[in-house]
C-alpha cells in the first residue's frame, strides 16, 4: 500500500562513479557541467505545458480518461447545482411578476362604480385531499370586461377556463368529487402568463350576478399598481442567509474534492516527466493542463445536466410548489462567476496539493508516515468565524443592511470550512494511536495512517452538511416557535366548521338537513344566524341604527355558544355583552322588543318592522367561545321560540364531527357547501398556524436540502468508485495472495467508518456551537433539540453507510486477479 509521501530520488550515475573511484584510491573526476537546456519563458511555456497536461488528460490511456471521467462528473454535479442556485433570484422574481399581475388587492373595491369594463367578483376556492385550489367568480357589468392574464375572455354563465394542473385533475377518473363540486363546463385553459406555475391549480368560473350579490365590490383592471416589500423578521432572514450557505457550502467543498481524483497515478506520471527533463515547476504547470482540462469538461457536463433538469423541472411539484422551465435563468453575472471560478479553484487546489509532494526525477513514494498535519493554521477559520460573528450578538441582524447579511453568511462559512479543516488533523491525530486488531481493522487503519487524507475529504461534504443542517435546526425550532400562534380554535369540539349564506329560513333548515345526511358526517349542530335592531332608535341613517345577533338553533347547539344549564324546546336565552359590543347600545335585554326585519347587511328589509318581543322571564347567560373561537351575543333562541322563517337573508353556521373511517369525509363536506352556495366558507379547525413567510422558507430550505442530499450521495458514490479505482491493483494482490473478499470489504468498510464517526462527531460540536451563536445573535434562548441533532447525524450515517453498500458490487468485481494485469 502507498501513501502520497515525499518522493526521493535514486541514485545517479556521476554518484556511483565517485564511490568506485574513491574505493581504487584515485581522486573522483569532476564531469564537464552540462549545459543546462535552454528553456521558453512566458505564455509561450506556460500554454506548452498547459497544452500537454491536457494531452495527458485525454488521451493517456484508459487510466487517464477514466480519471478525467470521474471529475468531470463530480464537477459537473456541484455545477449543475451552483446553476439552479444561481437561477432562484430570477425564478422568484418571475413568479412574483406573475402573482402580481393578475392580484385584485389595489382594485377590488366598493367605490368602484358599474361600467363596461367593470367585474364583480367572488370567490370559489377550495381544498382537495390536501391541495389548494384558487377559483374567481366573474360576474361582468359590461361588454368590455378587464381580463385577467392569460384569459382571452370572461368565461360565460356555467363555463370555467382552468389551469393545466387542474384540467388534467379533474380529467382523472378517481377525482369525481371534485368534478361534482367544481361543476362547470371548461372551455379554455389559463396561459403561462396567468399562473404561478405548470402545477397550480387555478380556475375562473363565470356566474350570474345574483352568485356574487352578497359582494358589492368590483374590480375595473387586474394587476397591483405599487407593491411593496415587507421587512423580513430578522429570524426568518438569518434562517435564509444560514441555509445558503449549508446547502452550497457542501457543493464548493466536493468541487474541490472531485478535482483531486487520482492524485496519486498523476503524481507518479509527473516523476516520470521529471526523468525527460520537466523541472519541478514545469510538472505544476502540466498537473495545471490535467486540473483545467477535467474542470472544463465539468462544466460541460454540469451544464448538461442542468439542461437536462431544466427541461422536466415544469413537471415536478413539491409541497404545492412548481417552476416554469422558462423561469430557470441562471444570473449572467453570477453564472460567469462559476465558469471563472470553477476552473480556478481546480488549479489552486491542485497546486497546493502538489506543495506536500517532492517529485523527482525517477522518484518513489516512501512507505513512511508523512509529516504530521499542523493545527494552528486549522483553527484560524473557526476563529475567524467567531470573529465576524460575535459583533453580531449586540446588534443582532436588523437594520445593518447588507453588510449584515455579508457578515453573518462569511462568519458561518468560515465555521463550517473550519470543521472542513479541522476534521484530516482529527482524524490522522486519532489513527495514529491504533494498534492492533483483527485482520480488516489493521488493514484499514493502516491505510488510514499512511494516507487519511483521501478518506477525510470523501466524508468532509457530509459533515459540513450535518453541522450546518444542526445549526438550522435550532435556529428553525426558534423561528418555527416565534413563527406559530393560536388560532383559537379548539379542533377537539368541532372538525369542521361551516358558514353558508341563505335567502330564507327554509333555505336554512334545508341546510342543516343536507349537512345531517352529508355522509361522512358523524355529527351536525347547525345554527340559524340573523340580525335585529332596536325599534326604539331615534337614529335616521340605518347604519346608525343599533343592531345584534340572534341565533336559533337546538339545546345542544346553543349550549356551543353560551354556558345555559336546563334548556328544552321554546326556551329563550339572552346573553351578557360581548368585549367588541357597545355596553350603552345593547338593547337585547329580558321583556325588551326587537326588530326581525333588519338584513345581515345591516338594511331595513322590509318597509314594515316585524317587532318580536324577548320574554321578561329570559336568563342571561355567560357567552361561550364556539370551536371556532368567536363570541356571539345577543339573543338565542330555540326553534321552538322563534321561527326562522322570520329572519332576513340569514347565514347557517354547521359545526361538523367527522367519522375517520369514511375516506374524503372532509371532501363530502365540501361538497356539500358548494352545492348549498358557491359563496360558502368551510375551514377545518386547527389549533395553531404559522406565518406564510415561514411556510415559504420552511419549503424553500426542505426543496434545498433535498437537492444537496441527492448531490451529496451523488458525490460521495463517484469518489468511492475513484478510492476504488486507485487501489484496484492492491486489491487484486491481496486476492491473489489469499486474502478473503469478506475481510477486504470489512475492511472497506472500517476505513469509512472511522473517519465517519470521528466527523459526524466533530460536526454535532461544530453544529451546537453555531446554532448558540446564531440563536444568541437573534435574542432566542439556546436549546438544543436533541432528537433532531439524532436524527440529523442519524441520516448522515445513513448515507455513508448507503454509499458504502453501493460500492460493495464494484469493490468485489475489482477483487480479481485479473486487476493485475497492466498495459
Amino acid at each position: 500500500m502507498s501513501g502520497t509521501g515525499n518522493v526521493t530520488p535514486l541514485r545517479g550515475t556521476e554518484e556511483r562513479a565517485r564511490e568506485h573511484a574513491h574505493a581504487a584510491g584515485q581522486a573522483p573526476q569532476t564531469p564537464p557541467a552540462r549545459p543546462e537546456p535552454r528553456q521558453r519563458v512566458g505564455p509561450a511555456r506556460w500554454a506548452a505545458d498547459l497544452a500537454t497536461g491536457a494531452r495527458f488528460a485525454v488521451s493517456g490511456g484508459r487510466e487517464s480518461w477514466t480519471r478525467t471521467l470521474l471529475t468531470a462528473v463530480g464537477v459537473g454535479l456541484g455545477v449543475a447545482l451552483l446553476l439552479i442556485a444561481a437561477a432562484v433570484p430570477h425564478i422568484v422574481s418571475a413568479r412574483d411578476d406573475r402573482t402580481s399581475a393578475r392580484s385584485y388587492t389595489n382594485s377590488y373595491s366598493s367605490d368602484v362604480k358599474p361600467g363596461p369594463d367593470t367585474v364583480r367578483l367572488g370567490f370559489g376556492s377550495t381544498t382537495y385531499r390536501g391541495s389548494d385550489i384558487t377559483g374567481l367568480l366573474l360576474a361582468p357589468d359590461g361588454d368590455r370586461p378587464a381580463l385577467p392574464p392569460g384569459v382571452d375572455r370572461i368565461p360565460a354563465t356555467g363555463e370555467m377556463v382552468v389551469s393545466p394542473a387542474l384540467k388534467k385533475l379533474l380529467a382523472d377518473g378517481d377525482n369525481k368529487l371534485l368534478r361534482e363540486r367544481l361543476d362547470y363546463k371548461i372551455v379554455d385553459t389559463i396561459g403561462d402568463e396567468g399562473l404561478a406555475g405548470p402545477a397550480e391549480l387555478f380556475y375562473y368560473a363565470g356566474v350570474g350576478p345574483d352568485a356574487v350579490e352578497d359582494v358589492s365590490s368590483r374590480l375595473d383592471h387586474w394587476g397591483v399598481n405599487s407593491p411593496t416589500q415587507e421587512e423580513l423578521d430578522p429570524v426568518l432572514l438569518l434562517l435564509i442567509v444560514v441555509g445558503c450557505v449549508v446547502l452550497l457550502l457542501p457543493v464548493a467543498i466536493f468541487i474541490a474534492t472531485a478535482v483531486r481524483f487520482g492524485g496519486e497515478r498523476r503524481d507518479r506520471r509527473l516523476a516520470a516527466l521529471r526523468l525527460v527533463g520537466a523541472d519541478s515547476r514545469m510538472t505544476r504547470r502540466i498537473a495545471a493542463g490535467e486540473a483545467l482540462v477535467g474542470s472544463l469538461l465539468g462544466l460541460a457536463v454540469g451544464t448538461g445536466i442542468f439542461l437536462l433538469i431544466r427541461h422536466f423541472i415544469g413537471g415536478v411539484a413539491v409541497f404545492g410548489t412548481s417552476i416554469f422551465s422558462s423561469d430557470v435563468q441562471p444570473s449572467a453575472a453570477i453564472t460567469t462567476l462559476i465558469m471563472v471560478a470553477v476552473p480556478t479553484c481546480a488549479v489552486v487546489v491542485t497546486q497546493i496539493a502538489l506543495r506536500s509532494i517532492a517529485i523527482e526525477p525517477l522518484g518513489v513514494v516512501r512507505n513512511t508516515a508523512p509529516k504530521p498535519r499542523r493545527l494552528w493554521w486549522r483553527l484560524l477559520f473557526p476563529v475567524l468565524g467567531l470573529a465576524l460573528l460575535l459583533p453580531r450578538l449586540s446588534s443582532g441582524t436588523g437594520n445593518s443592511g447588507d453588510a449584515s447579511v455579508y457578515q453573518i453568511a462569511a462568519g458561518a462559512v468560515l465555521m463550517l470550512v473550519g470543521i472542513t479543516a479541522l476534521l484530516p488533523w482529527l482524524v490522522e491525530a486519532v489513527v495514529n494511536r491504533f494498534g492492533g486488531g483483527p485482520v480488516p481493522w489493521q488493514l484499514a487503519t493502516r491505510r488510514l495512517q499512511l494516507s487519511s487524507g483521501a478518506a477525510s475529504r470523501a466524508v468532509s461534504g457530509i459533515t459540513v452538511a450535518v453541522a450546518g443542517a444542526i445549526a438550522i435546526t435550532m435556529l428553525f425550532a426558534a423561528a418555527e416557535s416565534d413563527n406559530t400562534t393560536s388560532t383559537g380554535q379548539d379542533p377537539t369540539r368541532a372538525d369542521v366548521v361551516a358558514y353558508i349564506p341563505v335567502d330564507t329560513g327554509a333555505q336554512a333548515r334545508d341546510a342543516i338537513a343536507q349537512y345531517t345526511g352529508t355522509k361522512g358526517v358523524r355529527d351536525a349542530l347547525g345554527v340559524t344566524e340573523g340580525m335585529v335592531s332596536d325599534p326604539n332608535s331615534k337614529a335616521k341613517a340605518p347604519g346608525d341604527i343599533p343592531v345584534q345577533s340572534v341565533m336559533v338553533g337546538d339545546c345542544r347547539t346553543l349550549k356551543e355558544l353560551a354556558r345555559i344549564g336546563d334548556c328544552r324546546d321554546g326556551d329563550v336565552f339572552v346573553t351578557k355583552p360581548a368585549e367588541f359590543d357597545d355596553k350603552d347600545t345593547y338593547f337585547t335585554q329580558p321583556g325588551a322588543t326587537v326588530n326581525l326585519s333588519f338584513d345581515k347587511d345591516y338594511n331595513p328589509s322590509r318597509s314594515k318592522p316585524l317587532l318580536w318581543t324577548i320574554p321578561k322571564s329570559t336568563p342571561i347567560v355567560d357567552l361561550k367561545k364556539d370551536p371556532q373561537g368567536n363570541e356571539h351575543s345577543g339573543i338565542l333562541a330555540t326553534p321552538g321560540a322563534l321561527d326562522i322563517a322570520d329572519l332576513d337573508k340569514p347565514s347557517v353556521q354547521m359545526m361538523l364531527r367527522l367519522d375517520p373511517k369514511v375516506p374524503d369525509a372532509i371532501e363530502y363536506a365540501r361538497n356539500t357547501a358548494a352545492r348549498l352556495s358557491s359563496q360558502s366558507d368551510i375551514y377545518e379547525l386547527r389549533g395553531t398556524k404559522q406565518s406564510d413567510e415561514f411556510q415559504t422558507i420552511k419549503r424553500g430550505l426542505f426543496i434545498g436540502a433535498s437537492a444537496t442530499l441527492l448531490l451529496i450521495g451523488a458525490s460521495m458514490i463517484v469518489s468511492m468508485l475513484e478510492q476504488l479505482r486507485e487501489r484496484k491493483k492492491l486489491l487484486s494482490v491481496l486476492v491473489a495472495f489469499g486474502t478473503r473478499r469478506a475481510t477486504l470489504g470489512w475492511s472497506v468498510l472500517w476505513q469509512t467508518a472511522i473517519p465517519v464517526v470521528l466527523g459526524l462527531a466533530l460536526s454535532v460540536a461544530g453544529g451546537i456551537a453555531l446554532g448558540a451563536i446564531l440563536l444568541k445573535m437573534v435574542d432566542m434562548p439556546i436549546a438544543v433539540d436533541w432528537a433532531s441533532v439524532t436524527t440529523m447525524t442519524g441520516i448522515g450515517a445513513g448515507v455513508i453507510l448507503l454509499v458504502t453498500l453501493v460500492s460493495m458490487g464494484p469493490l468485489w468485481r475489482m477483487m480479481r486477479p485479473e486487476g493485475l494485469r497492466t498495459e
